[in-house]
């Protein structure tokens, strides 16, 4: 599985950015798609994540520093997951990482898929 991220850049507090991982490859089932972020000198957190359900519906979980500002979402059909960005704060920046955790039916164990990251920097 390869995981292509786009979309970072450089913008003043305020501003937006959206972000895209497309995935390829032979990915599987896919159980979880989400972002992450890595501040200089912190560690990658969680940004937002959507969790696929048996029933093909899904739900969303963001952290609480990007509530009402992010978005995450997904085209099943390209294998694509985005991150609507607004608002943007100083403190979102860091690098970006898209992540899926995907198993291969029927005997498969899920595994993580890491996309190389792209740089977010917001300036103040």
């Amino acid at each position: 599985v390869q995981l292509q991220a786009s979309g970072g850049g450089l913008v003043q507090a305020g501003g937006s950015l959206r972000l895209s991982c497309v995935a390829s490859g032979t990915i599987g089932n896919i159980n979880v798609m989400a972002w992450y972020r890595q501040a200089p000198e912190k560690q990658r957190q969680l940004v937002a994540k959507i969790i696929m359900s048996s029933s093909r519906s899904s739900s969303t979980n963001y952290a609480d520093s990007v509530k009402g500002r992010f978005t995450i979402s997904r085209d099943n059909a390209k294998n694509t997951v985005y991150l609507q960005m607004n608002s943007l704060k100083p403190e979102d920046t860091g690098v970006y990482y898209c992540n899926i955790n995907s198993v291969m039916l029927p005997f498969g164990t899920p595994k993580d898929h890491w996309g190389q990251g792209t740089q977010v920097t917001v300036s103040s």
